[in-house]
């Protein structure tokens, strides 16, 4: 059994003082367990710390209005968590008096809330024996066990549940699944495992057969297609234009710049793998007219600024900002969806990372 070295190792050389430890609250344990999905723990602890500051409790956050949400969470990505994250405040005040469930099929129904995290909530805040499968267990699991295969292949995810609930020791729930995790974040690790020092070496297949660097099973190669937009910086003194982006999809329900959709930059160009990329400036004057179209508002001939790129999970963004001013005063541009912001407000609104920081730089331009 795994459970007895895991339990003794986390007590020892295990992690005692992350923010969210110590504690049986299970709004904090939550929310930390939503952050920390896809995000290194060092990312999270000030998100972490600024949410429960200007959110102590489920009630405060469920009150909140979506924009104040959208702009704590800026920069940490993957922004449906913050929609659920929202979402499920709300219902755990109105269906559950404010109260998280402490059963995890119960939380696994909440938004947001997949069965790995809902078993974490269930064994830190409520002692439930629950076996839990986020990217640093699977690791483990896999090496110790010799799983091979993709883990997001629904055979191998299967096996590796079926190892995770067989491995639950009957007391002990909290220490021993706060082991598994430190263990996978510290020891057990992609690149230079720690595995002289791993309480579960003298068993461990991987290392037995040599194939600790092999598994997990890597995803299969895939190519990064390349998206290519523009976006329109509209300046009115110091203020600039913003449009509420749709609530699904990339960025959704931030406000960002009015963006525009480009063709790719070359026929059969979709993967991005360092190959040189070609460049040139979208047709501006279409762009304005659709500015116009779009906005009801006239601007100046559009002037290219530095182009970026941001990088998704799926797809490579290449954006072209366009900087302009309105030659109108535009209807449309009053609108219900659209804002015209200070820019000395940028640090404090929900704008997507590279949005701010590329607005931030004509702050202080």
């Amino acid at each position: 059994m795994i459970a007895s070295r895991l339990i003794d190792w986390q007590r020892l050389h295990g992690r005692h003082d992350l923010p969210w430890q110590n504690t049986r609250d299970a709004y904090r344990i939550w929310l930390s367990e939503v952050m920390l999905q896809q995000t290194q723990v060092d990312t999270v602890k000030p998100y972490y710390l600024r949410f429960v500051a200007r959110f102590p409790d489920v009630a405060s956050l469920a009150a909140a209005q979506p924009d104040e949400v959208m702009a704590l969470w800026s920069g940490l990505g993957y922004y449906g968590r913050a929609r659920n994250l929202h979402r499920c405040a709300r219902e755990v005040v109105a269906r559950h008096g404010g109260a998280f469930p402490d059963d995890p099929q119960q939380l696994a129904r909440l938004p947001g809330i997949g069965r790995s995290t809902a078993a974490a909530i269930a064994v830190f805040a409520f002692g439930r024996r629950a076996a839990i499968l986020d990217g640093n267990v699977r690791r483990v699991l896999c090496r110790h066990a010799g799983v091979r295969g993709y883990p997001g292949e629904r055979a191998v995810e299967n096996e590796l549940w079926r190892i995770a609930e067989a491995a639950l020791p009957q007391h002990d729930i909290e220490r021993y699944t706060q082991g598994l995790m430190d263990l996978g974040a510290t020891l057990c690790v992609r690149a230079r495992p720690g595995c002289a020092a791993c309480p579960l070496s003298a068993d461990c297949r991987a290392l037995r057969e040599g194939t600790v660097a092999q598994l997990p099973t890597p995803r299969p190669k895939r190519s990064v297609p390349l998206r290519r937009c523009a976006m329109f910086v509209i300046r009115r003194g110091d203020e600039v234009l913003l449009e509420r982006r749709s609530p699904s999809g990339v960025w959704g329900g931030l406000w960002s710049l009015p963006e525009f959709e480009l063709a790719p930059a070359a026929a059969g160009q979709a993967p991005v793998d360092g190959a040189a990329v070609a460049s040139g400036l979208p047709d501006c004057a279409s762009l304005a007219r659709e500015v116009e179209r779009r906005f009801g508002l006239r601007v100046t001939p559009p002037r290219p600024l530095p182009p970026f790129d941001h990088a998704f999970t799926h797809f490579r963004l290449r954006v072209q900002p366009l900087a302009c001013e309105p030659l109108t005063a535009g209807v449309a541009a009053e609108a219900p969806g659209l804002v015209w912001l200070a820019l000395d407000d940028t640090p404090g609104a929900a704008l997507p990372r590279p949005v701010k920081t590329l607005l931030q730089s004509l702050a202080s331009a």
